[in-house]
């Protein structure tokens, strides 16, 4: 199975990349959790954010997997604990299907990616940035591996 991080922005600080290397190279080869980054447009006092938005979605929309479960990373989504991630990763495994996750920019995903998600999946009621959602969700992802596995990591 692969499930794709979609992220709106690129060159993060080197402990962004480094704590989301570390868990995606920790998973088996059953799952591959791959980053593609889509790139932010530039934000100036007068730019047309809406317009950006709009390219930005666009971009996220055309690299979404064909036939892929989609997933939004939102604040308003539903709030999954582990072991429930744990359960859909054994459910998408099973099924086959791979899985792409949208993480929005700084005005959040637009409402054309949202109106595309299968799932809205909330990380928790507070806004994160964008950047400390990829070391998040990577480790998350690695953890509920790490139960379908029944691997220590998850005590």
């Amino acid at each position: 199975m692969r499930i794709r991080l979609l992220s709106i922005g690129s060159r993060m600080p080197g402990w962004i990349d480094e704590g989301y290397n570390e868990y995606s190279r920790r998973l088996g080869k059953d799952v591959k959790l791959e980053l593609v980054e889509i790139p932010l447009g530039k934000r100036t006092k007068s730019s047309d954010i809406s317009r950006l938005q709009e390219k930005e979605a666009t971009q996220m929309l055309g690299s979404i997997g064909q036939g892929d479960l989609v997933v939004s990373l939102e604040v308003p989504g539903k709030p999954w604990s582990t072991e429930k991630l744990a359960d859909n990763m054994g459910d998408w495994l099973r099924s086959g299907c791979n899985v792409s996750l949208l993480v929005g920019g700084p005005e959040g995903l637009h409402p054309r990616c949202v109106a595309h998600a299968d799932l809205r999946w909330s990380l928790s009621p507070l806004t994160l940035p964008h950047s400390i959602v990829r070391v998040v969700v990577a480790e998350q992802v690695y953890r509920a591996w790490s139960i379908l596995q029944n691997h220590p990591y998850h005590k």
